[in-house]
Order: C-alpha cells, then structure tokens, then sequence
C-alpha cells in the first residue's frame, strides 16, 4: 500500500479550522485503474483518527491486487479526520482553546461540514469520482448526514460500521452515553512517552484487545508531544491530541448525534445502496437499538447487513482484517451487479 504525507486544507474567511486527510492508494502503477474505478472515502470514530483506517485499507487493496480481482477495481482511499482529533487537533489547537468558538463544541454534523469542505474545496477534484463512503461509528453518523449536505456529493454506495445511530430516539443510548463521558472524563492522558504509553494501553487491553497495528498507530497518531514541553524546564511526556473534554463534549451531541440523522439515512437507503456491518458482541450499542435500525417495519432497505463474529463495537481497532474482508465482498458484490 502507497501513502502520502497528509493534505492539509487551511482555514479560510468562512471555515476556520484545518482539515487534514491521508491518500493511500494499491501497491501498483496508476496506470491500472481503469475509469470508473472506486475512491474511498473513509471517516473515523470519536477519539481516534485518520491512520486508524490502515489496517483495514491494507486489507482490502492486498485481496484485490494479490487475489486480482478484476471486478474490483480500487483507485485510490481517502481517510478523512475530525478537526478536534489527531494531527488536526493539533493544527487547530488555538481554536480549541477554552473560550474559543469550537472548544468543546464539535458534533457529528460538524465532522460532516468538514468532510464536505474537504471534499468540493480540498487540494483534489473529486467531482466524477465513483465515490464509496464508509464511516465507522462517529464516522459513520457523519458519513450519513454528508449524504444530504448542499451542494451534494454523488456517492454510488455507503458502508456504515457500528453507526451511533438509534431510530427510537436518545433515551435508548442514555446509559451507553453515561458510560462513554464516565470513561472519557476519567481516561488516563499523560504518559512519559509513546513506549510508556504503548505498554500502558496494551496491559489495559486484556479484555477487548486491539490489533496491534491499530494500538501502535494509536499511539504515533492518536497522542501528541505535552504542552509542558514549551515550558521551562520542558515536561516532555505526551498527551491525548482529542483532550478528554473534547471526547465527552461530543457524546453530549444527544440528538444531532443519534438520533435525527437517521432521517438522512432514511433519505440515503432510497437514494442509494447502504450497506452495514455489525458487531455480533453488543458490547456499546445496546441489541435493542440494532434491531430497530435494521427492522423491516422501519421501511429502512438496507442493500446488505454483514455480523462480524466475536467482535463487538471497534471493528477497525479489533478486527480490521476481518473488517477488510467485509468491505471487500460488498465492493465485489457491487461492481458484479454492475457487470
């Protein structure tokens, strides 16, 4: 797999934030993708970032070129970050700052904005690209409320991942949300340095362990040098890049979060395929909230639901091979269709 450094947008008079993105592309000569061939668009879940998608992305780009799978044809991946998260957080850390506009008011419709900022203003013209959306979780809510920003983006298909989406309304995810900003507001956030943090992180992880490629990428992206390194003398452990008031503030986004962007996916299940992957352990969205997003009586059509076994809400962090592979049969099911 081929990446590139980041393409940063920068703030303008209208958007005041940096928006940054990372382009991987198959491990071969562009020359091989044919016209009409498809560019992911891929956004991430609360706390993480941008990198986090590798594991998966690698997957899926060594079964189509290793298994050469002429039916899929994959040009290029664009993974897509939440301005508060990651490299973004820090290039935004002046807006972030407490009495600042954005300080802890960042929503599922804001990631959406950028996205879409990103994607008509950004350093590429996706305009006549076949455009595939895939959003895990805060990605996936996001990914689903940029179906029907203005002016909109022609995407052929979306994959939804553990979307943090409940059609019956917020109070079935009240005590999930409880537990989210429990977690956030008490999550551990200051660590010597990255070896420190990585050992940290993988002895706490005995009960739902990360691949561990998604815990290293955590650590180089996910993390960022301590503020007290501008200080003299420099303290220069490192730190959260998406602060744990940044983490529980979106969790607050209540109703924008959950709850009326399941209008946009009832608008995008007419406009287009949308496809979902699901975690068979509900181990964060309760089986009630699922069951109501997938429900028949609903009028909700999706064009596929794939369960992962023995896998519950972070798929791309637990199980991004398998998660690759689930990606992979739904573009192959899509172009075959097509044929």
């Amino acid at each position: 797999m081929l990446s590139e450094p980041p393409f940063i947008l920068k703030p303008n008079t209208t958007y005041p934030l940096y928006i940054t993105a990372k382009r991987y592309r198959p491990d071969r000569t562009s020359g091989d993708s044919q016209p009409g061939a498809i560019t992911l668009i891929l956004l991430h879940a609360t706390s993480l970032h941008k990198e986090t998608w590798e594991p998966t992305v690698k997957r899926v780009f060594d079964i189509v070129t290793k298994g050469r799978h002429a039916s899929v044809n994959i040009h290029e991946a664009w993974a897509i970050e939440c301005p508060n998260h990651g490299e973004s957080a820090q290039l935004n850390e002046a807006q972030l700052q407490e009495g600042q506009q954005h300080h802890c008011n960042f929503t599922c419709k804001k990631y959406a904005h950028a996205v879409h900022r990103f994607i008509t203003a950004g350093p590429v013209d996706f305009s006549g690209r076949n455009l595939v959306g895939i959003g895990h979780s805060l990605g996936g809510v996001a990914m689903t409320i940029l179906q029907n920003l203005e002016p909109l983006i022609s995407f052929s298909s979306v994959i939804l991942v553990e979307p943090m989406l409940s059609p019956n309304g917020a109070p079935p995810l009240a005590e999930l949300r409880k537990s989210l900003i429990k977690g956030a507001c008490e999550r551990k956030d200051v660590w010597p340095n990255r070896l420190h943090a990585l050992n940290d992180l993988t002895a706490k992880a005995h009960k739902a362990p990360w691949d561990r490629r998604a815990l290293v990428l955590y650590v180089k992206h996910g993390l960022m040098t301590h503020k007290g390194a501008k200080w003299e003398p420099p303290y220069m452990g490192v730190t959260l890049a998406c602060t744990r008031d940044e983490e529980a503030a979106m969790y607050r986004d209540v109703h924008g979060g959950s709850a009326e962007p399941v209008l946009d996916l009832n608008r995008a299940c007419v406009d287009k395929p949308v496809h979902l992957i699901i975690g068979e352990v509900h181990d964060a969205i309760p089986r009630e909230v699922q069951d109501a997003l997938v429900d028949p009586k609903s009028g909700r059509k999706f064009a596929s639901v794939t369960r992962l076994k023995n896998i519950g809400h972070l798929i791309p962090q637990q199980a991004p091979d398998a998660l690759g592979h689930a990606i992979f049969n739904i573009l192959k099911e899509r172009c075959s269709s097509r044929l």
